[in-house]
């Protein structure tokens, strides 16, 4: 039997699409894990009439701890009779309720979730599988962990990024009481962190993809739309309406699109995890961390380091951006993406003496680096580097382990 949760997850809007999609979903006992700041909020009183009124005997979670993994294998007992998950909150809120699911339904991903490995990324095969459907209400734009196949854990000194088939949710709500009480400034990150996914894997691998690439070229185009229409109102002291959050949440959602990463190399992501293990170490918002990086990354790019991208293509989807956008934007691409953040109202400003830098180059490349594939080719050193472009730090070199001169294909 084709089961509605049996494939890859479907986009529900509003109340009719959640109610179409209860009618399916079995009745019984529903865990709705909420988010500690949404327990009054307007989506989350949306989603449990709903429930109700499906017929679903329905026990509400609200998490407050960590979310490590101790903290996730607890809520898989608390949760072991739930035949429904639902999740309403930001990405931190929906990934907890993939991994506690998961955990729950397959001892190989409960065992491997207490892996003490030194490796940032713990991919789960093809065997572990989900028989209980999870649906996932998201709160925040950007993040974008209702559509995809990973989760991120907080794991020793860092995160640890968990990735599985069986991760991917059933359902997805886009409301927009999801988004009402958002704060502008996430907004606005979330904007950027969409922006940032598309570009990222269409300039990090160098391949010509035409359709793949059209896809990209057109999403990044339209988010630079919907970003100045939305900085305009941040400007005049306005909110955004229902709407336009509701498009901005949309076109967040397709940049985890397959057709964006269809044939390229998955190892694309090194601006992700440098900006990831900068925002833990510092304790700084993970996007504030992505606009401090962004510009030098780009920078090295531009530079002709080939291990970061291709020169040429981010110039050619640069050319999409400023041409979609309704002001003037600098064909620099890494100036440009600075002139873009501050135009949006983003923070970019992150600040660290020199040697806590290395430490945290260090870090980040014994986690995600150093035989392991995902940082490519990149030593501590050009870790190091990014960081002390990014954070302002003394210039001075404090003793860089190995370096390396820009790679060329």
């Amino acid at each position: 039997m084709n089961l509605p949760w049996s494939g890859r997850t479907r986009l529900l809007l509003g109340p009719e699409g959640l109610a179409d999609w209860l009618s399916y979903a079995p009745l019984g006992r529903t865990t709705l894990l909420v988010d500690p700041a949404l327990t009054e909020s307007a989506i989350t009183a949306l989603v449990e009439t709903e429930l109700d009124r499906a017929g679903h005997a329905v026990r509400r979670l609200v998490p407050e701890g960590p979310g490590d993994a101790d903290e996730i294998l607890d809520l898989t007992r608390r949760t072991a009779r739930t035949e429904l998950f639902v999740a309403v909150g930001g990405g931190t809120c929906v990934d907890r309720a993939k991994l506690a699911v998961v955990a729950g339904d397959s001892e190989e991903a409960a065992t491997a979730l207490r892996s003490r490995s030194r490796c940032g990324l713990l991919a789960l095969g093809p065997q572990v599988r989900r028989r209980r459907p999870l649906l996932a209400v998201p709160t925040t734009v950007g993040p974008g962990s209702e559509l995809s196949r990973v989760a991120c854990m907080p794991h020793q000194q860092g995160k640890r990024l968990v990735s599985a088939e069986a991760l991917t949710p059933d359902a997805a709500l886009l409301d927009a009481a999801a988004t009402e009480t958002l704060p502008g400034e996430l907004l606005a990150e979330g904007i950027l962190e969409a922006l940032f996914r598309t570009v990222t894997p269409y300039a990090g691998d160098h391949r010509e993809r035409p359709v793949e690439d059209a896809f990209c070229e057109a999403a990044a185009a339209q988010l630079a739309v919907l970003g100045h229409r939305f900085g305009a109102l941040r400007r005049a002291g306005r909110r955004a309406g229902p709407e336009l959050r509701l498009d901005i949440a949309r076109l967040s959602g397709l940049t985890h699109s397959t057709w964006m990463r269809l044939g390229r190399s998955p190892f694309t992501t090194e601006g992700w995890i440098i900006a990831n293990e900068l925002s833990t170490a510092l304790n700084v918002r993970k996007m504030t961390a992505v606009a401090a990086l962004l510009p030098p990354l780009w920078r090295a790019v531009l530079d002709g380091d080939e291990r970061y991208g291709s020169a040429a293509r981010l110039h050619r989807i640069w050319a999409r951006i400023r041409e979609a956008a309704p002001t003037a934007l600098p064909e620099d691409p890494a100036h440009g993406i600075t002139v873009l953040i501050d135009d949006w109202g983003i923070g970019r400003t992150v600040t660290a003496d020199a040697d806590r830098l290395a430490v945290v180059a260090r870090r980040t490349t014994r986690a995600w680096g150093a035989g392991l594939p995902m940082l490519g080719g990149l030593l501590t050193a050009d870790v190091q580097r990014l960081l002390y472009e990014a954070c302002g730090a003394d210039r001075r070199e404090p003793a860089l382990a190995g370096s390396a001169a820009p790679h060329h294909h």
